[in-house]
């Protein structure tokens, strides 16, 4: 049963909504302050190389 429903919560979320929610719990993991700046440079970081800079949004 747990099975089917990370099934259908996998299948009914977008991937964008996935990566955010994957994110805030990495983001949420962070031990104190610093640790929170490093992991949200490193998530901006990724994000620039996801996305090149011609693109906008």
């Amino acid at each position: 049963m747990f099975l089917l429903s990370r099934i259908f919560l996998f299948l009914t979320k977008s991937a964008d909504q996935r990566d955010r929610e994957r994110d805030d719990a990495y983001l949420a993991e962070a031990t104190d302050i610093y640790d929170l700046e490093y992991r949200m440079k490193k998530l901006d970081q990724r994000a620039s190389v996801r996305r090149p800079s011609w693109i906008s949004g």
